[in-house]
């Protein structure tokens, strides 16, 4: 067992339970355990090698070179369930199983790629952070809310130093929020004065885990200080000129909060590319989605087609035009990452089955057979 990877202090750590481990996880864990494995959750990944939190204490742990193999499974994230296996025998820890995810939040890779990257998994709830000064980016909020929404999670905005601009302009900005905002909890904070910090601390009770996610500098890590009631995450200055700055986070990692709950904080997104998330984007939407079923035709692209109920309510003033072209973005954006991940699919099943088939040639002609015969 380690130290404490997050305080430095004693290897006792907190307890599974403390950590979301319940009914439901004991019975995946069960299904996939040998003798001698146990639960664990991850709180940190990077780069191959993962700290896991495990009831004896920390332990650092990577994956076997059987779940290597094993693409389905996919990379142990920061909040994955997994089954470890402690055995002294080895040079580390090994993490021999990833339990099936109760939610996982996603981005595009930021490259050309159509791989999925896993921000974080088996979340509760999503805090999408952004500061209320300068005004929020309305149009990233929803992007962040659509990807939020495709988590399985659910979606909290909190915006940050509302110390910074009146009780008026604050209350504008957090109902400007909330018309884009549907269905979604819209919260004012300040770490410096402690507003809203108990509001938000309610998401995170005893079992539950909440991700931040938002852009570089807009105060995660002063929030998760002000929830933890400590200085543990380090924070940086920003630019007054447009409140940017560069992130202090830069590896994702859960944070145990005192009195149960458990915080994931994720490196600053500077860009946040869309998957295939036509579902969260329909939430997300949900405006929109409910004046499509008015529309002439189910198809309808609201680009055009007589008796659209969707443009019709943007030439009555009934919605901005800027959200339906919002949406219109996003939709490309999932129908093409969409595109991407199907031919990435074929291309593997084809390298595969070439892989098969030069496996079987070379089987028969060590038998001296001819395959085309």
């Amino acid at each position: 067992m380690t130290d404490d990877p997050i305080s430095g202090g004693s290897a006792a750590g907190p307890t599974l339970e403390s950590l979301g481990y319940s009914d439901r996880w004991r019975v995946l864990f069960e299904a996939q355990a040998k003798a001698g494995h146990v639960p664990a959750r991850v709180l940190r990944s990077d780069r191959g090698i993962a700290i896991v939190a495990a009831a004896g204490g920390f332990v650092r742990a990577e994956p076997s070179a059987r779940l290597r193999r094993d693409t389905d499974a996919g990379a142990p994230a920061c909040g994955d369930w997994v089954v470890l296996d402690p055995a002294p025998t080895h040079r580390t820890a090994l993490i021999e199983g990833v339990l099936p995810r109760s939610s996982a939040f996603t981005r595009g890779a930021s490259d050309e790629s159509s791989a999925r990257q896993v921000i974080a998994a088996n979340v509760d709830t999503v805090f999408v952070v952004h500061p209320i000064e300068p005004a929020p980016n309305l149009r990233r909020i929803e992007r962040e809310l659509a990807l939020a929404w495709e988590s399985g999670a659910i979606p909290v905005v909190v915006l940050t130093k509302c110390d910074v601009v009146d009780a008026a302009e604050t209350e504008r900005r957090v109902a400007g929020v909330g018309e884009v905002a549907l269905g979604v909890d819209v919260l004012a904070t300040s770490a410096t004065a402690g507003t809203g910090i108990e509001s938000s601390r309610a998401y995170a009770r005893e079992g539950q885990t909440v991700a931040l996610i938002g852009p570089s500098g807009v105060g995660k890590s002063t929030l998760i200080n002000a929830l933890l009631g400590e200085e543990r995450q380090a924070t940086r200055e920003v630019r007054a000129s447009d409140g940017k700055g560069r992130h202090t986070t830069v590896t994702r990692e859960l944070v145990p909060l005192p009195g149960g709950g458990v915080l994931l904080d994720t490196p600053g997104m500077r860009a946040v590319a869309m998957i295939d998330a036509q579902d969260g984007i329909a939430t997300a939407f949900a405006d929109i989605t409910a004046l499509a079923e008015g529309c002439r035709f189910r198809d309808c692209t609201h680009t055009g087609e007589p008796a659209c109920a969707v443009t019709a309510a943007v030439e009555a003033g009934e919605l901005p035009e800027e959200r339906l072209s919002s949406w219109h973005k996003l939709l490309r954006e999932a129908q093409v990452a969409a595109m991407r991940t199907d031919a990435r699919l074929r291309a593997e099943e084809e390298r595969r089955w070439k892989h098969i088939h030069k496996s079987a040639r070379e089987v028969y002609r060590l038998k001296g057979k001819d395959p085309g015969r």
